[in-house]
């Protein structure tokens, strides 16, 4: 997919970190001059101790290595189409086990390398503080976008569709629920009648209790779950349900779970309708049952009632090959997350396909805003990729940086657009830029990015389905390689 030289003067890339690296040297791969522009070394975000380039600065690790792991596929996948994170990756790797980790100084260099000597790049080192005129631009300044250009990219695209902070709910496999223990319904369900409607009917007759006197109290947001869930139809949701003893168990040991302690440089202010489920739980023993885990409009069909309290989970893609956990964004350590998430009725043995965080981030409303060539519909000619566009994670940014380079590359030459097939981890990361959420929060690629296997395929267990998927997505990518 290599191209002859570019008539097109110069594309600008801002941010020298994964995405920004990738996207230019994908470009200059393709004849296109580019002017990479960093603000390193005149200033750093406060997690930058380096003045190199693709700068690792939180841990050293890629993450899985093995096919049946989505990253490890994604990793796979960016090796066979050329990606320069991934060649400098391998050349600095270090022994990790199961994982691919590199010596993060040799990374850095290697990277700052290739592109300082590329004959096509061009690097300035000054800050950008709004977004340029030239086009075509691609803004890949990563989680810590300097205010400025944040402030710029508000104006440009509306300030509620950008982000400043991450609140991230963790996503479960929906072959590991334990469907015996839960089940399919909507609040204030729409759908016609649910098994339980007995039980249904002896509700709307039956004296006041503490969950209807919940309803009654019940806040604002409710009318809009109300209208959601009516649209989505009476199974949108799965339904978690607890006892009173199985609930105070539950808070109890999210009040008592170890945290992330938030970094230096983050100031922690959560918003009010976003709230870490371990913050809600601290304020009260009754706050959660309240909030995401009240059971208003609720029927249990095993029992005909209410249940005391529930967690909801709601489908991650079209196929419901994944769930994720409703309001339960958390900066609990990931083991604690396993331990305690595993508490919750039907997700004892659940297989976590993302895990929850609450960090600084800058990122846009990619769904609303970003149109099949990583372009802002508003401003013709901006790209973003990387962190800024919603995805999570160094394969991640990498991956971005990769696509919006060879969407780019594609619209400057006129040619049709291309983008990597749906059934690829790379197509799994425009899945996930163009999928509407009720709220629009980044992620780790994930199993539920990438289209699920035909059902000819039969039920096959979890890794040999991961197995396959694998295999389908290489042959893809290969084919859609070759064809470029």
């Amino acid at each position: 997919m290599n191209g002859a030289e570019s008539p097109h003067d110069v594309v600008v890339v801002v941010g020298g970190g994964l995405a920004g690296c990738e996207a230019a040297y994908q470009l200059a791969q393709r004849g296109l001059r580019v002017r990479l522009v960093e603000m390193k070394p005149h200033r750093r975000t406060p997690a930058q101790t380096s003045d190199r380039l693709a700068e690792l600065v939180c841990s050293n690790s890629l993450r899985g290595a093995a096919l049946s792991n989505a990253v490890g596929l994604l990793k796979e996948e960016l090796r066979r189409v050329g990606s320069l994170a991934l060649r400098c990756a391998d050349e600095t790797s270090v022994p990790a086990g199961g994982a691919l980790a590199v010596d993060r100084e040799r990374f850095a260099e290697a990277m700052t390398r290739a592109i300082e000597a590329h004959p096509r790049i061009t690097v300035e080192h000054r800050e950008v503080t709004e977004i340029p005129a030239e086009r075509p631009v691609i803004l890949a300044t990563g989680p810590l976008t300097s205010d400025a250009l944040a402030a710029s990219l508000a104006a440009a695209v509306g300030a509620e569709h950008l982000a400043y902070y991450d609140a991230i709910a963790p996503i479960v496999s929906a072959d590991s629920i334990d469907w015996s223990r839960v089940w399919k319904q909507s609040r204030y369900g729409k759908g016609g009648a649910v098994r339980g409607d007995r039980g249904a009917q002896r509700e709307q007759t039956a004296p006041p209790d503490r969950a209807a006197q919940r309803e009654q109290t019940a806040p604002p947001e409710d009318a809009a779950e109300r209208r959601d869930d009516a649209e989505a139809g009476d199974e949108a949701y799965v339904n978690c349900p607890f006892d009173e003893a199985q609930y105070k168990a539950f808070v109890q040991a999210l009040v008592a779970s170890e945290k992330v302690e938030a970094r230096a440089f983050e100031e922690v202010r959560y918003f009010e309708g976003c709230l870490p489920c371990e913050v809600m739980a601290a304020r009260g023993e009754q706050t959660l049952s309240f909030g995401p885990m009240k059971p208003v409009g609720l029927t249990d069909p095993r029992t005909g009632r209410r249940p005391y309290a529930v967690l909801q989970l709601r489908p991650e893609d079209e196929a419901a090959t994944a769930y994720n956990l409703v309001g339960f964004q958390t900066r609990m350590k990931y083991a604690e997350q396993l331990r305690v998430f595993r508490m919750v009725p039907g997700l004892e043995e659940a297989e976590f396909l993302r895990m929850g965080s609450v960090h600084r981030n800058t990122f846009v409303d990619a769904p609303a805003l970003l149109g099949p060539a990583m372009e802002l519909r508003a401003l013709p000619g901006v790209h973003l990729a990387g962190q800024i566009a919603g995805v999570e994670g160094y394969v991640e940014s990498a991956a971005a940086g990769f696509v919006c380079a060879v969407l780019l590359a594609q619209q400057l030459r006129n040619e049709p657009l291309r983008p990597p097939p749906p059934t690829t981890a790379l197509g799994g990361i425009l899945t996930h830029l163009g999928r509407k959420q009720p709220t629009y929060q980044p992620s780790n690629i994930t199993w539920a990015h990438i289209a699920p296997l035909d059902p000819a395929h039969g039920k096959l267990r979890k890794r040999a389905r991961y197995e396959v998927m694998a295999e389908r997505a290489l042959r893809d990518l290969d084919a859609w390689w070759a064809a470029g």
